[in-house]
């Protein structure tokens, strides 16, 4: 098993279980305690689990609140994002959504259009698309497998990236961790990234959703340019952040707020 394979079965493991055990992990993944040890050092490292006697428990990221308390977070502005990137889509269109308390929302407005096929690897985004009166309406929606995770509800891993890889979209929808006209659009979890990038490259016109309090953010993994989503939707209020201007003279007329 390769080294990535592993990290990502060991977070999704602590994703699932919140504790883990050295032995279960060892169990798991069917490799030697030295190099379960390894990893969790380089996991460690990285900030991405705490070691304990016997087993890890999760790291929070720092700046980054559990996700149910995101979910209540700046939700009038997060509406509105939602609200405004519907002007986006169209009956008939193939779109993908990654996972995040932001495009759980938006997928709650677009259950009110029709014939949407929806991939996601988002358990909200998901469940918020597959209601009676979303299928009443033709949307489908399309769960993409993968290792779970709780924080957001979730899949990742080798097996969603493989099968974004194979979607040709016609939008994508992301929300990031933090965004600056230096670092772009970056996410705190390597995972989430990854995920975020490759929904990018599989769509024809890309749309980050970004409320203010994201503006002037770094996260550690930065997966898209500032220049490169097609839109920056935010809300009313983001003009406000110091850092408004400076994104507004790189990005031009692409934001929307």
């Amino acid at each position: 098993m390769w080294q990535a394979e592993r990290h990502q079965r060991i977070r999704a493991l602590l994703g699932t279980f919140g504790q883990v055990g050295v032995d279960r992990i060892v169990t798991e993944l069917g490799v030697s305690r030295e190099t379960v040890r390894r990893d969790l050092k380089e996991l460690e490292d990285a900030g991405v689990l705490r070691r304990i006697h016997g087993g890890i428990v999760p790291v929070q990221a720092e700046g980054e609140a559990p996700y149910p308390e995101r979910t209540g977070q700046n939700l009038r502005e997060k509406r509105a994002i939602a609200e405004a990137c519907l002007q986006f889509v169209s009956p008939g269109q193939t779109l993908i959504i990654d996972a995040g308390s932001t495009t759980a929302c938006l997928s709650e407005h677009l259950a009110g259009l029709s014939g949407l096929l929806v991939f996601t690897n988002s358990v909200e985004v998901a469940a918020n698309l597959s209601t009676e009166s979303s299928r009443a309406r033709q949307n489908r929606v399309i769960l993409l497998g993968g290792d779970f995770i709780s924080e957001p509800p979730s899949t990742h891993g080798m097996t969603t990236l493989a099968a974004i890889a194979s979607l040709r979209a016609d939008l994508a929808f992301s929300s990031p961790y933090g965004l600056t006209a230096a670092d772009g659009a970056t996410s705190m979890v390597l995972e989430e990234a990854g995920i975020a990038r490759a929904i990018y490259a599989s769509a024809a016109r890309r749309i980050l959703l970004a409320d203010g309090s994201k503006l002037g953010r770094r996260g550690r993994i930065s997966y898209a340019k500032a220049s490169e989503p097609d839109h920056i939707v935010m809300d009313a209020g983001a003009a406000q952040s110091p850092h408004f201007a400076e994104l507004r003279k790189l990005v031009g007329n692409r934001i929307l707020c």
